[in-house]
């Protein structure tokens, strides 16, 4: 793989850590002749000779090579969307709870190294495109559609959007549409699969379904789901995305959820499977770890 030289470096400073696990991997970094690129609202933190600040982060990710974020899984994952969109990979140091999607950890900045060596290599994942009133939306976990704090169960209507073919209707607390990288997120609490994040698909969980045979469906990456969702009151339903962004939905719009025909690059440093790190990460064994 290429040598990476310019890093953009994105912490997440109300992380426990955080702050001095970044300014090692500063060190790092720059002992190996890189460029740090940061935002400049960073300014003040990091005093640090031959930082080169930006305005705004989506100017930063445009000339990176990568980009590194410090911080937990809801980092990378706010990362990451921008990040795909400009063709960067990305690598996650975890100093946050659980670190699914980190690939290292604070005692493993030595192989950071391996960057500058070029000795590395790039994971695709699959993302999520969402269409709403005309407007495009990205995820790399999941589309949730949710009711209020106070609203009754939801009537959630979900077609083909190609050829309206009608696929099913569930009344439930909610649905969740995700990635296979999302499938080890929400959905698995929901009693949703476990899908190799490698893998193009996507997975449709029901939240609580008022339904003896609801259960998870998986799709081709090929389809695109038409899904329209209300309450008997009236009263608002939600669609999150990635757990971030939110929107309202009314009872007559219908939400396109595909293939978003970009992919999220990870950069893996190690030799480690999946499955590995989903016994490490989910297991009592692995939390002793």
């Amino acid at each position: 793989m290429d040598r990476i030289r310019q890093i953009a470096v994105i912490p997440n400073l109300t992380k426990k850590d955080a702050y001095q696990t970044s300014l090692e991997v500063i060190k790092k970094l720059q002992s190996m002749d890189m460029q740090i690129f940061m935002e400049c609202s960073l300014n003040r933190q990091y005093q640090i000779q031959n930082i080169k600040f930006f305005g705004d982060e989506d100017s930063m990710l445009k000339e990176c090579d990568m980009a590194l974020t410090i911080g937990g899984d809801g980092t990378i994952i706010h990362a990451a969307r921008k990040a795909a969109l400009l063709g960067k990979p990305l690598l996650g140091i975890n100093t946050g709870r659980l670190g699914f999607v980190a690939e290292l950890e604070p005692n493993e900045l030595s192989m950071l190294s391996l960057l500058s060596e070029g000795n590395y290599h790039i994971e695709k994942r699959m993302m999520l495109k969402i269409i709403h009133r005309h407007k495009e939306f990205y995820a790399m976990n999941d589309a949730v559609i949710s009711r209020g704090s106070l609203s009754r169960l939801i009537d959630i209507d979900v077609s083909l959007a190609e050829d309206r073919g009608y696929i099913c209707h569930y009344r439930a607390d909610g649905l969740i549409i995700s990635t296979p990288t999302g499938s080890s997120a929400y959905s698995l609490a929901a009693g949703g699969p476990v899908v190799e994040p490698t893998m193009k698909c996507i997975v449709m969980t029901p939240v609580c379904s008022h339904s003896l045979f609801a259960r998870p469906v998986i799709f081709s990456h090929h389809s695109q789901l038409a899904v329209s969702a209300a309450c008997d009151d009236n009263t608002q339903v939600f669609l999150t995305l990635d757990g971030a962004q939110t929107v309202t939905i009314n009872r007559s719009d219908v939400i396109v959820i595909t293939s978003a025909g970009i992919e999220t690059e990870f950069i893996k440093l190690k030799d480690k499977s999946f499955y590995r790190v989903l016994n490490d990460k989910f297991t009592e064994k692995g939390r002793q770890v």
